[in-house]
């Protein structure tokens, strides 16, 4: 092999970030996101895979058709971040409720839970199809086993490991039905973390039985079913390697994962970017180590240019065997071979169908927990719609028309919404008598909103809200007028428990706007109304 030849063979091997935007000017994350010059220069070099972000779901098509038109080769993969279905990322297709909401509903009834966890995976599936994906990064196999997860938490399909494997694999069937590959992750399981990976590297102190009973078991059956890709996890486990993280650990992709486990398809690293690798190891060095791991694919260097010469380098010198690049190469082509090609088409392309649109719905109304009262014996009294909203971005679902704002404020409450970069509730003074400033607030009853999920990049921070305080005192004062909690099950189970029964409180897994509108049509008893859809993505 030449060297130009294994340049571009060890090229193969990256996947790179790119904007689902056509101009380098609408680039939401231009730190990580290459402009259209350099995803240029890079496709015809050889790079064999595209992460993207942003953009419509139109605007993704174009982008993927225009990407594929870049590259030196037809085998490109096109891959995006879709856990919560196509529309997650790229309005215009289906944004799914979270697949914690199926893992909640398989406690009470599995056979539902099942089936729509495999009508989840194939519509996720069929949607990347005609957006031009041949690569989903899901399902999410870690077992949120931690309550305190500050990023995974409702990413995961439940917190026990027998329902988890169940439902990652009903959604895996799902997605192979669509000929799309799928993405088992983060391996060897992220489900109870208290640091978040984007910042630091996690540390998992359990012992090898408890792995096996707890964090491998989805893995296990996804890799038993044939699963084409597994992501590795940015974690520190001593009980299987106490000085690399798994992503650079030989002893967990290739003694653990290949060897132990039978996995013969692709093994990614998540993202190396990441503060959990990048603040210790350079972008060339981290890809040195994570192919020499037994890693086939590069999620996300730093980098691109230096990971290629690093690991160029460390073949022609040596330090890794060629047969390994070989490996990888053929893998990547044998996954390849498992996708149906995207077909283009001029014509007008209907990514959400009428069944998808159902489907869409039928997960939130599965996932809604209603209690106490109606919120509309309220409906005559003035006071304040008080929204926290915990994401990176300030108020990424919340625009205009979005119905945790205008029903509320329909029925006499003004808004008010609570965020890092913005206003926030809570008072100052060294003796107050509770939490929240009431005067900020003004008068009347409040309506309160939570938006809480794990949300990466925050480190965990609205755990440190004293909400459960901040209820008792709006008790205290006879001002608390209702409760909604969007996202995470485990803050909305805490705060439940301090509602009286003659208070009306609701739980959605979604946040997004039809959640928003189901959860508060049930809390104000009001029949369905038709809701215009103006997704946004973080």
């Amino acid at each position: 092999m030449t060297e130009a030849e294994r340049r571009q063979s060890v090229a193969r091997l990256l996947v790179i970030r790119a904007s689902g935007h056509r101009e380098d000017r609408q680039r939401q994350y231009p730190r990580w996101e290459h402009c259209n010059r350099e995803l240029q220069r890079l496709l015809k070099s050889g790079v064999g895979g595209v992460i993207l972000l942003g953009g419509t779901a139109t605007e993704l098509q174009q982008r993927c058709r225009t990407l594929r038109s870049w590259s030196d080769s037809e085998d490109l993969l096109l891959c995006a971040d879709v856990e919560e279905g196509i529309g997650q990322r790229f309005p215009g297709a289906s944004w799914l409720a979270p697949p914690m909401a199926l893992g909640r509903l398989h406690q009470t009834n599995p056979k539902q839970a099942l089936e729509l966890a495999e009508r989840y995976g194939r519509t996720t599936g069929e949607q990347a199809q005609r957006c031009g994906l041949n690569w989903v990064l899901a399902p999410v196999c870690d077992v949120n086993s931690n309550p305190e997860n500050p990023v995974i938490n409702v990413r995961a399909w439940g917190d026990q490991p027998e329902s988890v494997a169940d439902l990652v694999a009903a959604f895996q069937r799902g997605l192979d039905s669509a000929g799309v590959l799928g993405c088992a992750k983060h391996f060897p399981g992220h489900g109870d973390t208290y640091q978040d990976s984007h910042l630091e590297l996690p540390l998992i102190n359990h012992g090898r039985s408890r792995l096996d009973q707890v964090e491998l078991v989805p893995f296990r059956r996804l890799i038993d079913s044939g699963i084409a890709s597994v992501m590795t996890a940015h974690l520190l486990i001593p009980a299987l390697d106490d000085s690399q993280p798994a992503t650079l650990s030989h002893a967990v992709l290739t003694d653990l994962l290949r060897s132990e486990l039978g996995f013969t398809g692709l093994v990614v690293t998540d993202a190396l970017v990441m503060e959990a690798i990048s603040r210790t190891t350079g972008p060339g060095e981290a890809a040195v180590q994570a192919f020499a791991a037994g890693a086939d694919l590069i999620l996300m260097p730093a980098d691109a240019d230096a990971a290629i010469d690093a690991i160029c380098a460390a073949l022609a010198e040596g330090r890794i065997p060629e047969s390994r690049l070989e490996e990888s190469l053929k893998r990547r082509t044998e996954a390849l071979h498992r996708c149906e090609k995207p077909c283009f088409s001029d014509n007008e392309v209907e990514f959400e169908t009428a069944t998808d649109r159902a489907l869409c719905m039928e997960l939130i109304d599965s996932s809604l927990e209603v209690q106490g009262p109606l919120l509309s014996q309220h409906r005559d009294q003035t006071g304040r719609a008080l929204i926290r909203v915990d994401g990176v971005l300030p108020c990424p679902f919340l625009h205009a028309s979005a119905a945790a704002i205008t029903t509320p404020e329909r029925h006499g409450y003004k808004t008010l919404i609570c965020h890092d970069r913005g206003i926030e509730p809570w008072s100052t003074e060294k003796f107050s008598a509770g939490p929240l400033d009431l005067e900020r607030l003004g008068e009347g009853p409040v309506f309160l909103q939570l938006f809480l999920r794990g949300n990466p990049f925050r480190a965990g921070q609205q755990r440190q809200e004293s909400w459960a305080e901040a209820i008792q005192q709006l008790l205290g004062v006879e001002r608390l007028s209702g409760l909604a909690v969007y996202g995470c099950p485990y803050r909305w189970d805490s705060l439940r428990k301090l509602i009286p029964d003659s208070i009306p409180a609701g739980y959605s897994p979604g946040q997004m706007p039809d959640a928003q509108q189901q959860l508060l049509n049930r809390m104000w008893g009001l029949k369905e109304e038709a809701h215009e859809r103006q997704d946004f993505t973080d």
